[in-house]
Parts: structure tokens; sequence; C-alpha cells
């Protein structure tokens, strides 16, 4: 039996979803249980597929590709939307609601206009925004044209064809999305076991709880393309490890086994030096601080999830994390509030604004499109 729900297929930054309005949707269960929502979500985006492509659903096989967001008019006093991201597994009839997606936050302000959930006058907005899977939350700065977001501009955003009008997203206090705190463990920098190896990390929570690992420390140059690292088993086994076990530090979960699939995200860092890119140019070492491979559901993701860059960007400022060492041997002097990240795509420029204690904000632009408005077909 099939059924039909209304949806709309929109592109956020560099990852692409199904965004529902949630009155659409069946009730949560009692407590919250979402089985309802993930039997949906899973059919519509075509999983379980164990060959990997979700062809029989709106996926596209990789985890950046492979998404939902679920948008409401807000009761919370000061707050315009409230919305709720899930990660559909590829191969698995699961999703994973325990971070946010930067990139698709991006459309959740394009697809509530489009949707009538809000409605502006033309011209520069401010929106705010209440994540429901980090309980933070996001202001959205954009365009307004004829009652809808803007599409054109001139911003490129790298691993997007053409360009864009900006969409700018800040997180305001982003310190401890699902952590105790910037720090989970209170140490800038730590040493890890995995497969027996003892590896020095930062852990870090800023939007998003990321473990940042040295590139050689597992045999990585940190510059090679998304297939070579997921082509590499040792170094993908060792990665995969590493963040089960960074999940128990960082107070995720109790056992590496129950270690949530969206988060931690690792991501691979060394010094800067000439990348090949995508689209088969070569970003020179000078024109970004950091090369940064980030592994999202066990792969390598093409540029970088839009939460990710701006937990890096936090980490840069922090003294004797990873980063920080990094790009002050590479660029002596004062870090400053925004770093240039060389992902496979190209250069991401993401912010964060520090006092002596945390993180007070986190910032990034992306662009954003509504591709598809209708409905989509659910099977039991």
């Amino acid at each position: 039996m099939t059924e039909w729900i209304d949806a709309t297929f929109v592109r956020g930054g560099t990852s692409k979803g199904l965004f529902f309005v949630e009155s659409a949707l069946p009730p949560l269960g009692s407590d919250g249980d979402t089985t309802t929502w993930d039997r949906l979500f899973a059919s519509a985006m075509g999983s379980p597929d164990p060959f990997g492509r979700q062809l029989d659903g709106m996926g596209g096989g990789i985890s950046s590709l492979s998404k939902i967001v679920v948008v409401a008019a807000s009761a919370r006093d000061g707050v315009d939307l409230d919305y709720t991201f899930g990660q559909v597994s590829v191969t698995e009839a699961t999703v994973d609601y325990s971070g946010n997606c930067g990139n698709l936050s991006s459309g959740v302000v394009p697809f509530a206009l489009s949707a009538g959930l809000l409605s502006a006058a033309d011209g520069w907005h401010v929106f705010r925004l209440f994540n429901t899977n980090t309980q933070k939350l996001v202001d959205v700065g954009l365009t307004v044209s004829d009652g809808q977001a803007e599409v054109s501009g001139d911003l490129v955003l790298p691993g997007v064809s053409g360009t864009g009008s900006p969409v700018e997203l800040i997180y305001p206090d982003p310190a401890g999305s699902r952590t105790a705190g910037l720090l989970p463990t209170g140490q800038p920098s730590e040493s890890i076991t995995a497969g027996g190896v003892m590896f020095e990390v930062s852990l870090v929570d800023a939007t998003l709880p990321v473990v940042i690992v040295p590139g050689a420390a597992v045999g990585l140059k940190g510059t090679e393309s998304p297939e070579e690292i997921d082509a590499n088993s040792h170094a993908m086994g060792m990665l995969a490890e590493l963040r089960r076990n960074a999940a128990v530090r960082m107070g995720l979960c109790t056992t590496p086994e129950e270690a949530p699939e969206v988060v931690p995200k690792v991501a691979v860092v060394t010094a800067p030096e000439p990348t090949r890119l995508l689209d088969g140019t070569t970003l020179a070492a000078e024109e970004a601080d950091l090369p940064v491979r980030m592994i999202s559901m066990g792969q390598t993701h093409k540029a970088v999830p839009g939460t990710g860059a701006m937990c890096l960007a936090a980490a840069a400022q922090i003294p004797d994390t990873i980063i920080n060492r990094i790009i002050r041997r590479a660029r002596p002097g004062v870090v400053g509030p925004e770093v240039r990240l060389a992902t496979p795509s190209g250069v991401v420029t993401a912010g964060a604004v520090c006092d002596a204690d945390t993180v007070t904000a986190t910032s990034l632009f992306r662009t954003a499109r509504v591709l598809m408005r209708g409905q989509v077909a659910v099977t039991d």
C-alpha cells in the first residue's frame, strides 16, 4: 500500500533532503517515540538499500543526500520556527536524530516561506530558529523577494555549481550542543586508544561534537580525495574505532557499541599544502589555513558539514588544540575569528567568536534553493 505525504525537496548548502511540515506527518508516539516517523522517512529515502544507492527513493546513496527536516511554526517566545533534523541511514531502515545539520539549516527558512509557515516583506531579514536535536537557537539571515527566499546572487559555494543568494547562519551559544561543554573532557587535547594504538586527538563540541585527528596518525596525508580515503580500509577502520571510543569519552554513550551514527564526526587535519580538488584544479597551500577531510556516517564528505566547519573554527581559537597548533605554526601570530578550510570541493570559511572561557557564537554563509514541491510516496 502506498501513502502520499506532502513534502518539499530542498538543497541547503552542500546537502539535499526532504522537508516536511510537522502537521502533515502522523503524531509521534508516547514519550516522543519516533518509530512511525522513522518508517516513513526511511521509505521515502529508499532505505534500507544493500546496494548503497537508494534508487527506490529520494536519497542519493551518501550521507549528505539522505536527510530529512521537519519544521513547525514555533510557540516559543521570540522564536519563528522549530525544526528537527534526521539523518537517514542508506543501508538500514534507521534515522538518527542525535545532531543538527548546518547545511540543511540554511534551507529551513526558504522552505517555511514556500510552505506558508512564515511570511515576510521584501528585504533582508533575520529569523530565529530552535533546533530540537540540540535544544539550541540558530539565527538565519537572508533576503526575501516576492515573499520567497531570494535565490539569485553572487555567492560561490564550494561543491555547488553556479552562484546563489547568501544565507547567513549564526549559532549563538554553540558550546555543548550534545555534551557537557565546549571541551567535553576539559582538555584541549588528549590520548585515545584505537586498534591497540594511542592517538592524540582534540574533542570539541561547538554546534557539533567533533573528534579532530592528525592525518599522519592514521597513515593519511589529509589531502586525499574522498574516494581515496574511503578505499583505505585500514585508515577508515581505525577512524571508526577511534570515533566510537571518543563518543564514550565525550559522554555521548556508555559503550563504544552504543555510539550514535551522526555524532561525533571525525575531522582529519594536516598542515597547509597544495590540495587537488574534485573539479580537477589545485588549491595552493597559502589559500587556506587548514586542509580537512571530515568523516560522516562512515564516508568522507565531499565538502564539509556546516556545523562541522563551525566547530573547527571554534577549535582553531582554543589554545593547544591540534588545529590551533597547526595554524599557529603555519601562520605565526594571533588566530583570527575566521578559519579557511581546504575541503575536497574548495575553500570553506567559517567564523567563531570567543571570550576567555567559551565560544559565544559561530557563523557560516551558505546558499539554498527549494527544488521541488509535491508529495512523496511511502510504502509499508
